[in-house]
C-alpha cells in the first residue's frame, strides 16, 4: 500500500485546518496548514490559509512569504485573492514595512475597486507613510458612500466635498 498522499489528502488536510482555525485551535492549525505547505510549496490556496493562520496567531513576519505565495499567481477565488492582497498589505503595516503596505493596497484597490475595506486599509497604510491627508480622503469618500447613521447621512455632501479637498473652506 502507497504512503504518498494525493489531491484528496491535501483537500481533507486543508479543510480540517481551515475548520480548526475557525474554531480557535489555531495552534493546531497552523500545524497542519506548515506540513501542507512544505509539501505544496506553489499552491496558492495553501499558501492563503497558512499565511491566515500564522496573522491569526500574531505571527506576521513568519505570514508575510505565505501571503506572497498566496497573491503572486492566479488561482485564487476573487474574494479569497482579495482577502490575500489585503492580509498581506495590512501584514506589511503591522511590521512597519509601509512603502510594500500602500504598494500592495494600492495595486489591491485597482484589481478591487469595489472592495471597501481594501481602501480603509489603504487610508490608514497611507496615514503612517505620512500621506494622512490622502487617507483621511479616502475614509471620508467611504463614511459618506457607505454609512446609514442618519448623523451621518445629513452632513453626507459635506463629507463628499471635503474628500475632495480636506483643506477647503466653504
Amino acid at each position: 500500500m502507497s504512503t504518498e498522499q494525493g489531491p484528496a489528502d491535501r483537500d481533507q488536510q486543508l479543510s480540517t485546518a481551515v475548520q480548526l482555525r475557525e474554531a480557535g485551535r489555531r495552534a493546531e492549525a497552523r500545524e497542519i496548514l506548515v506540513a501542507l505547505a512544505e509539501r505544496f510549496p506553489q499552491d496558492v490556496e495553501v499558501a492563503y490559509q497558512t499565511a491566515w493562520v500564522h496573522d491569526a496567531l500574531g505571527l506576521e513576519a513568519e505570514a508575510v512569504p505565505y501571503y506572497v505565495t498566496a497573491t503572486s499567481t492566479s488561482g485564487l477565488a476573487p474574494e479569497e485573492r482579495s482577502g490575500a492582497l489585503l492580509g498581506l498589505g495590512s501584514t506589511y503595516r503591522a511590521l512597519g514595512r509601509y512603502p510594500e503596505s500602500v504598494a500592495t493596497l494600492e495595486a489591491a484597490c485597482a484589481e478591487f475597486p469595489e472592495d471597501t475595506a481594501l481602501r480603509a486599509f489603504l487610508a490608514m497604510a497611507l496615514h503612517n507613510s505620512g500621506r494622512g491627508k490622502e487617507g483621511m480622503e479616502i475614509l471620508l469618500t467611504l463614511l459618506a458612500a457607505t454609512s446609514d447613521d442618519p448623523q451621518i447621512a445629513r452632513y453626507r455632501p459635506a463629507f463628499e466635498e471635503y474628500a475632495k479637498d480636506l483643506d477647503a473652506t466653504f
